[in-house]
């Protein structure tokens, strides 16, 4: 962490530069420590705040990771004072329609909701697959 003209500012492990120290943004960092120190995803197979395109909408995922050169799993952010509604999982849903990634995860933080998805089925899950 540093401050930059008073406003505080974290270190983005994934983009390689200082980002303003939001409510969401320690969410999302959080989240990518987890998956490259403790799960030991690639750093270079991840994307953060990739922009899709939703019909004529341009939207941004929060975290995007790779595997075989395809999205595999799709984590949404939101700040920790932001309870997960049914409104975050339509959001979620809505960028599958167009990553169709295998995992979906809603976070804010304290509470997280991970779905693994094998075709039209969805089930809960409480732990991330393994990277291999």
């Amino acid at each position: 962490l540093k401050t930059v003209d008073q406003k505080p500012q974290i270190w983005c492990l994934v983009r390689k530069k200082w980002i303003a120290f939001t409510k969401e943004e320690w969410v999302r960092q959080n989240w990518l420590n987890y998956l490259i120190e403790v799960m030991k995803y690639p750093a270079s197979l991840i994307a953060v705040e990739k922009e899709i395109h939703l019909g004529e909408l341009k939207k941004r995922v929060d975290i995007l990771v790779y595997k075989n050169s395809a999205p595999w799993i799709l984590i949404e952010c939101k700040e920790q004072d932001v309870t997960l509604s049914e409104q975050t999982i339509k959001q979620i849903l809505s960028y599958q329609i167009v990553l169709q990634t295998g995992v979906l995860i809603v976070s804010n933080g304290n509470d997280t909701n991970a779905f693994q998805i094998n075709g039209a089925q969805i089930q809960q899950i409480t732990q991330l697959p393994i990277y291999l």
